[in-house]
This record gives C-alpha cells, sequence and structure tokens, in this order.
C-alpha cells in the first residue's frame, strides 16, 4: 500500500506535542512525513525540518509559505497537521481546508464557538476531513468501553464520573515561568484555563464512551494562586441528552497527581472505570458480581479495540500509540473508510461551546446553562 503523504505545522524543536505526532503519523508506515513548517522562526523551521528528512524545498519557513507551496504540487501532502498556539489554529485549519487539504487540528480547535461553526461549514463545503486530536479516545480500552456501552452490557448509563487532575502548576513561587503562566492569560489561553486545557479532555471522553452529547452544565472555577486571572481548578456537573447525569473535576494544582486522567460509566448492570496512567486495563464490574480486569490484546475483545493493539497482551502501548491509532482512522478515512470513532470537528465546535458555557455559569455561581453550540439546538 502507497504511503500517504503527510505535513505538520507547528510541533518543531522543543515541543511537548510534536513528537507524539511524529511517531503517531509514522507508527504503523501509513504516512510518510514529507513537508513541514515547524518553528515560528523560519531558519528554525527550516533547519529542524531538514534533520527529519524534510526535503529542503518542502521545508517552510511559515505555515502561509507551506500552503503555497503545496497547493499546486501533484505530490500535495494528503494531510496536514495543526499543532501551532492556540490562537493561530482556526486561521491555518481553515485555510487548508478550502484550499482542498484534510486536516488534524490540536485542541481546542478553535478559540470561539462562532469560528467553530465555521469549520464544521467549511469541511462540509469542501467535503475535507477535519479531525481533533481528542487522542485519549482512541486508547484500545477506551473504545472497548465504548462498545461495551453500544453493546448494551451496561444497561442505561447512568452516571459518568470523570477527572483530569495534575499538580504541576501547583507551585506558586513558578507561577511567572512564562511556559505556566500563558495557561491563565486570557490575552493568549482565552476565556478558560485549565477546563479549556484539560478539562474538555474529560468532557469529551464522557460523552464518547457513554455515546451521548453534553446539553446543560453548572460550572465553579477557581484561580487558587491569586496571581492567575483564568481558572487553575475547576468543577463541572452535566447533564446529557440520553439523560445521563454527569461529574467533571480538572485541577493544575493537586499536587502528588501526575496524569490524574479517570473515568468511570455507571449503568443499570454495571460499571466501568478506565484510568490513563494504566491504560491497558478496564475494570468492569457487573451488578451482583465480581470485579474484573480486562486487559488489552486478550481474547473476546471488540473489534475497534482489537484492530487498534498492536502488541501482544501485557506489553504497554503508551501515548504516542494512542495518537497513532488518531492517524490509524485518519488514513482509513482518507482512502474511503470513515471511521465512527475519529474525532471531528463537530466534537470541536462542542468542546468550545462547552467552554464558554462553563464560563458563563460560573461567572452565575453555578447557574444552569445550554452547553450546545447554536447550530447543534
Amino acid at each position: 500500500m502507497t504511503k500517504l503523504k503527510w505535513g505538520m505545522i507547528g510541533g518543531g524543536e522543543g515541543s511537548q506535542i510534536g513528537p507524539a505526532h511524529r511517531l503517531g503519523a509514522q507508527a504503523d508506515g501509513l504516512f510518510e512525513f514529507t513537508a513541514g513548517a515547524l518553528d515560528h522562526r523560519a531558519d528554525a523551521g527550516r533547519a529542524y525540518a531538514q534533520t527529519l528528512g524534510i526535503a529542503p524545498d518542502r521545508a517552510y519557513g511559515d505555515w502561509q509559505e507551506m500552503l503555497a507551496g503545496e497547493k499546486d504540487r501533484a505530490d500535495r501532502v494528503d494531510l496536514v497537521t495543526v499543532a501551532t498556539p492556540n490562537a493561530t489554529h482556526f486561521q491555518i485549519t481553515k485555510a487548508f481546508l478550502e484550499a482542498g487539504f484534510n486536516v488534524l487540528c490540536e485542541k481546542p480547535m478553535t478559540m470561539t464557538v462562532e469560528e467553530g461553526e465555521e469549520i464544521v461549514r467549511v469541511a462540509e463545503k469542501t467535503g475535507k476531513i477535519c479531525a481533533v486530536n481528542y487522542c485519549y479516545s482512541a486508547y484500545p480500552m477506551v473504545r472497548q468501553a465504548r462498545a461495551m456501552v453500544r453493546a448494551g452490557e451496561l444497561g442505561k448509563v447512568r452516571l459518568v464520573v470523570t477527572n483530569f487532575s495534575h499538580g504541576h502548576h501547583g507551585d506558586a513561587t513558578d507561577a511567572d515561568n512564562p511556559r505556566v503562566r500563558w495557561r491563565y492569560d486570557p490575552a493568549m489561553a482565552g476565556v478558560s484555563g485549565q477546563f479549556a486545557d484539560c478539562g474538555i479532555h474529560a468532557l469529551h471522553m464522557a460523552g464518547f464512551i457513554a455515546d451521548d452529547e453534553v446539553q446543560t452544565l453548572s460550572a465553579d472555577f477557581a484561580s487558587t494562586i491569586s496571581s492567575r486571572v483564568l481558572e487553575d481548578d475547576a468543577m463541572v456537573n452535566f447533564r446529557m441528552a440520553g439523560g445521563t447525569v454527569g461529574r467533571l473535576w480538572t485541577s493544575s494544582v493537586a499536587i502528588g497527581r501526575q496524569h490524574g486522567f479517570d473515568i468511570q460509566i455507571f449503568g443499570e448492570t454495571g460499571g466501568l472505570r478506565w484510568a490513563s496512567e494504566q491504560p491497558n486495563q478496564l475494570i468492569y464490574t457487573p451488578v451482583g458480581g465480581r470485579t474484573q480486569i480486562i486487559e488489552k490484546g486478550e481474547g473476546g475483545l471488540h473489534a475497534d479495540a482489537q484492530r487498534l493493539s498492536r502488541v501482544s497482551i501485557a506489553h504497554p502501548e503508551g501515548f504516542p500509540l494512542a495518537v497513532a491509532n488518531i492517524y490509524c482512522d485518519l488514513a482509513d478515512a482518507i482512502r474511503g473508510e470513515l471511521r465512527d470513532g475519529l474525532p471531528n470537528a463537530a466534537d470541536g465546535v462542542r468542546s468550545m461551546a462547552a467552554v464558554y458555557a462553563a464560563v458563563a455559569s460560573a461567572k452565575e455561581h453555578g447557574a444552569w446553562v445550554d452547553a450546545r453550540p447554536p447550530m447543534f439546538r
């Protein structure tokens, strides 16, 4: 099978997310890294791209140069990944979609709901794929959990409890570190800090596994370090369209927690628990029965979990291979086989609508508000 051609914007040397994309895109031999504009410093971006094996004429200084250089090539890239600062996502994603490219955008897809709705419309008009990197939903055992819910193995889902909390921004003496400070600065991060950064991963996961959409929410925000304008801790209660009750906590000041992303699904006939720090196991308890550990790679898993597992049972597959699973689904979609679990522009705008709803609710002392984007009401 001929490899698809892949390009990347952002994610350059020293980037937190860039290596995960490069590992993920190339892990299964589905994509060839052929073009990139990897740094806001043009010369540094060109140089670094060439060290990664990109030809000099496709090592671009910025995204505009990459768009101009790729759009008329007979061998242009099949997929562009946007891994730039949040405020640039909309402009870059829209431009590449309109030029006929498929796009994978880092979250948040946009900074406003209106921008998100426009991306949805542009993707529909062009017929191109706009995926959003909610990569935690691509872990094999997360796909297993969703398949179990869909198969009725838990009965009707009553309650979802999830959190994404860490303590890496909990040191007040480090609050002015530029790598930390921007996340709580409205000029750079937008209207929300921790909820928009980590909380929307948990909210997306809740809807993904429960196979439902968040309809309303009530939020409480706190800035526990006084110099921060935006929240570093949030509690969000939500209700889904199908009646499921949701509870979400997200924090960056929970000292002692490293990558505390986990989710519990409670149905009428059973419960599930998955945690990102033990991603190869899914804990299942049927009503009146014993708690079971379902392992990645074991026999009898649902098809999606089997498809996205590469190595045998008891051998870990971590974060970069969850990203790789997004690229597997993208490769299939580009070739005409759209995968149901691939997060798309609709997921991106729903997340942004939830962010704005949570901000509005927190300002009104937890008032319940509509969490849906206007286009989906």
